[in-house]
């Protein structure tokens, strides 16, 4: 009898483990709105009060995923960056950042393509905690773009460095949304492909801000904004 409630508890974390996986696969297929709650009973082999024993609502479930899958995605993320490169050069030292995100995000399929059907839809306005989730994966994604042209360019001094940043963050997050929405469509180019062309791309406009900004300095004039 003494084993009955620890016994119960491992069942019950089981169970709440084994929705959440399952409605993270489903609704990054089918979306929200196009996830009921009978798909995700016949999807688990779980009765509908299990689903409610874990979870207020559709919207509760929604929002534990959505939760779930951004830890695990920016503590892989973390892991990933953990010794950057000390040396080469900033084009060198971006392609080896956004080779590893590159990475990272084809280990975490299910739960970008789950937030992107989300930001591009208005079918989960219910799920106010979800959205805001979302938002907070956005931003903290742009700051990590930032954190990461930053320390490709960090050579050129702080200074420089940040102006690069603050510039090219997002569209370095156009990039890589566009690299991962390509890559949903199995046209044949590899994430890897992406990543690098990606880095050609804001290494090429981050140098040619670099000796815009030295020229400036060199002058005293006010570093103009891009455009």
């Amino acid at each position: 009898m003494e084993n009955a409630a620890p016994s119960g508890n491992r069942r019950g974390r089981r169970s709440r483990q084994e929705i959440l996986d399952v409605a993270a696969r489903v609704m990054s297929a089918r979306g929200y709105a196009g996830t009921s709650m009978s798909v995700l009973v016949k999807e688990t082999g779980l009765p509908r009060s299990a689903f409610y024993y874990h979870f207020e609502s559709k919207a509760g479930l929604l929002s534990e995923v959505m939760a779930r899958g951004a830890r695990a995605f920016f503590d892989a993320m973390r892991a990933a960056h953990r010794n950057p490169p000390t040396g080469g050069s900033p084009r060198e030292r971006l392609g080896w950042y956004l080779q590893q995100t590159g990475e990272v995000s084809v280990h975490h399929e299910e739960f970008l393509r789950l937030m992107l059907v989300l930001v591009m839809s208005n079918e989960a306005a219910e799920a106010a905690e979800a959205m805001r989730t979302v938002i907070d994966v956005r931003t903290e994604g742009r700051e990590l773009m930032r954190d990461m042209i930053h320390s490709a360019f960090a050579v050129e001094g702080d200074d420089i460095a940040t102006a690069v940043a603050d510039e090219l963050a997002h569209f370095g997050m156009a990039g890589f949304d566009g690299a991962f929405v390509s890559r949903q469509t199995k046209d044949g180019k590899s994430m890897a492909e992406f990543m690098s062309q990606l880095t050609d791309a804001l290494a090429a406009i981050g140098e040619a801000r670099v000796v815009t900004l030295r020229a400036q300095a060199g002058t005293g004039s006010t570093p103009a904004p891009a455009v």
